[in-house]
């Protein structure tokens, strides 16, 4: 896999590096990770079938359906691999063509899912802002309107970026020191000593992260400004509460992706991007149905409903 020439052809391969400098503890790397990855698909799944299953299903609840469904493609794009190659030695190899679908699934379920919570916070701003034309407005046809476009937008970007990082001529060593075909990690590899690589990366941040945020953002304030004319106290708890878990996923989802993707090439630390990546792919994924079914009672309402059945 070593070439003195740039290569961008499509039948090399790259390595990835993943967790080889841990050897002594793959085994317990690959329980920990095992165990954490049926248990978010798990509560996901579970989640998707009790919505589903759900006859009459409120708009918050179709998205809190289709957030599961990413995070369910989500890490099945990323942690199979990665488990695969703590217990096979001659797993870690992917294929040009390989790890340019897995970096554009990666980003593409990512923005879908950014611009699903930009969606959920247009939602939360018509509950309590315009509770009594709230039916009117998040109708089915714009609910569903609004999840294709989350999906097609966060396709297209990453379509986009993905041509733009894979154009790029990669020099003698295709070793990515992570356990998947991160951005950062692949424009690492690249023969370029210019910031020009950069910028589809920098477009794509801005489409992806920073225009969904400013939309939560702006749901946000109207929804604040909106409270501050509410006399009762209880009143305000109530509409605050319903907000909670949005609000949580959000920062979780926005933290991590920030410190990930925006940020110059010179501050690349391998070591660093593997740990924040793990928490982004395997633990975040985990906690959004948690956080969903302890603070929401809706989710809660219909999970408690399917176990009757069952």
């Amino acid at each position: 896999m070593e070439r003195d020439n740039n290569s961008t052809d499509a039948t090399m391969e790259f390595l990835l590096l993943g967790f080889s400098d841990l050897l002594c503890l793959r085994v317990l790397l690959f329980l920990i990770f095992l165990i954490v990855h049926l248990v978010t698909l798990a509560g996901n799944v579970m989640i998707f079938m009790a919505v589903v299953t759900e006859p009459s299903r409120p708009p918050m609840l179709f998205f809190l359906c289709q957030l599961s469904v990413i995070e369910l493609c989500y890490t099945l794009v990323i942690v199979p691999k990665a488990l695969l190659s703590l217990i096979v030695v001659d797993s870690s190899t992917i294929s040009f063509i390989g790890c340019a679908a897995q970096m554009h699934l990666f980003v593409a379920l990512g923005g879908a899912e950014c611009f699903l919570l930009a969606a959920m916070s247009y939602d939360r701003y018509v509950a309590i802002c315009q509770p009594l034309h709230y039916v009117a407005v998040m109708s089915e046809g714009l609910c569903l309107r609004l999840a294709v476009t989350c999906c097609l937008g966060g396709f297209a970007v990453a379509l986009g970026l993905t041509v733009a990082v894979f154009r790029l001529p990669f020099c003698q060593s295709h070793r990515i020191n992570h356990f998947f075909c991160d951005v950062p990690a692949v424009l690492h590899l690249a023969c370029t000593q210019s910031y020009t690589p950069e910028l589809p990366l920098l477009a794509a941040c801005v489409l992806l992260l920073l225009l969904p945020f400013l939309l939560i953002l702006t749901s946000y304030v109207c929804i604040a400004a909106a409270l501050l004319h509410v006399t009762s106290s209880v009143g305000r708890g109530k509409a605050f509460s319903t907000c909670i878990s949005h609000l949580t996923i959000t920062l979780l989802h926005y933290g991590c992706a920030t410190f990930m993707y925006i940020r110059p090439k010179s501050s690349y630390s391998p070591a660093r991007d593997k740990m924040v990546s793990l928490v982004y792919t395997n633990i975040t994924p985990l906690l959004y149905p948690l956080i969903y079914s302890l603070r929401n009672t809706e989710i809660r309402g219909v999970l408690r409903k399917m176990l009757r059945r069952k």
